[in-house]
């Protein structure tokens, strides 16, 4: 007997990112199930896709310019874990109360994070441990 690829359900929302097929692969090469829709997409059709987490690409915009595309409303009300990528990140900083600010410089490539305890999406994963224990992440 075979397990249900689609048991789990990640949606990409994409946002113009050069690599959202790529995200897209990272997460199907994990045997679960995704599919990416435009960042227009509606209500409906997110709640129909009917998600266990929610992924929102980056893309070539900036929050802090003027008529920047938004994340839909329905994403923040689904009860399910969202993880933002550059622009997706940016994007939900700024829609959920947080102020985002211009930089004099473009910023690429990785920064090391840590963890907050007690993450459920980030439980177990670590790329290195600090001093004190906690998880390091290269993002």
């Amino acid at each position: 007997m075979s397990a249900d690829i689609h048991a789990q359900r990640i949606l990409i929302l994409d946002f113009g990112s050069q690599y959202t097929q790529l995200i897209a692969r990272r997460v199907r090469e994990l045997g679960v199930y995704c599919e990416i829709y435009s960042w227009r997409t509606g209500a409906q059709a997110i709640r129909a896709f009917a998600p266990q987490g929610i992924i929102l690409s980056g893309g070539p915009e900036s929050v802090t310019e003027k008529r920047t595309p938004r994340i839909p409303d329905v994403v923040f009300s689904l009860g399910v874990p969202v993880l933002g990528i550059c622009y997706g990140m940016q994007a939900m900083a700024a829609q959920l109360g947080g102020h985002v600010e211009a930089s004099n410089r473009r910023e690429f490539g990785y920064v090391q994070v840590r963890a907050q305890p007690g993450s459920g999406l980030l439980d177990g994963i670590s790329d290195h441990i600090a001093e004190d224990g906690a998880a390091l992440l290269d993002v």
